[in-house]
């Protein structure tokens, strides 16, 4: 497997607006892209980091994956980090091999027409990974579970 980049690193908020202005106010930061992702539950927001991102991440309802982080760790805070991967079918198949734990067997649509699929925390230090194929960087195209 070849991680390219980090693509992101999503933060779990308990308010969308107020995480945005406390980026802007104390980083100098403008969002990029917002997005409703209804499958996952969540509000987006998404914050140019040189050719990285801060996703900010607000839970739709309390049955959100994000709300359900929160209510286990006690508050907002690092929720994933999201590396930028060419083709994540291909290295979820590798993954699979490896006998590595998945949240997602299949890839599927995430924010930014990006596909997407995150690996278990516990088959990654403790850390839930997304691995993040951007089709405007040039990646191959995958087959999604949509």
């Amino acid at each position: 497997m070849h991680l390219e980049r980090i693509d992101h690193v999503g933060y779990a908020v308990t308010d969308l607006e107020e995480a945005i202005a406390y980026h802007r106010d104390l980083y100098d930061l403008t969002v990029v892209h917002r997005e409703r992702v209804e499958r996952d539950g969540v509000a987006e927001a998404l914050l140019s980091v040189g050719e990285s991102y801060i996703q900010l991440l607000e839970p739709l309802s309390d049955a959100s994956p994000v709300a359900r982080f929160m209510q286990r760790t006690g508050g907002p805070g690092i929720h994933h980090v999201g590396y930028g991967v060419r083709d994540v079918a291909a290295v979820l198949d590798e993954l699979k091999q490896q006998g590595i734990r998945l949240v997602d067997d299949h890839p599927r649509r995430g924010s930014r027409g990006c596909t997407i699929a995150f690996l278990h925390p516990k088959s990654a230090m403790g850390v839930l990974i997304e691995l993040v194929e951007d089709p405007t960087l040039g990646s191959h195209a995958a087959t999604l579970d949509a």
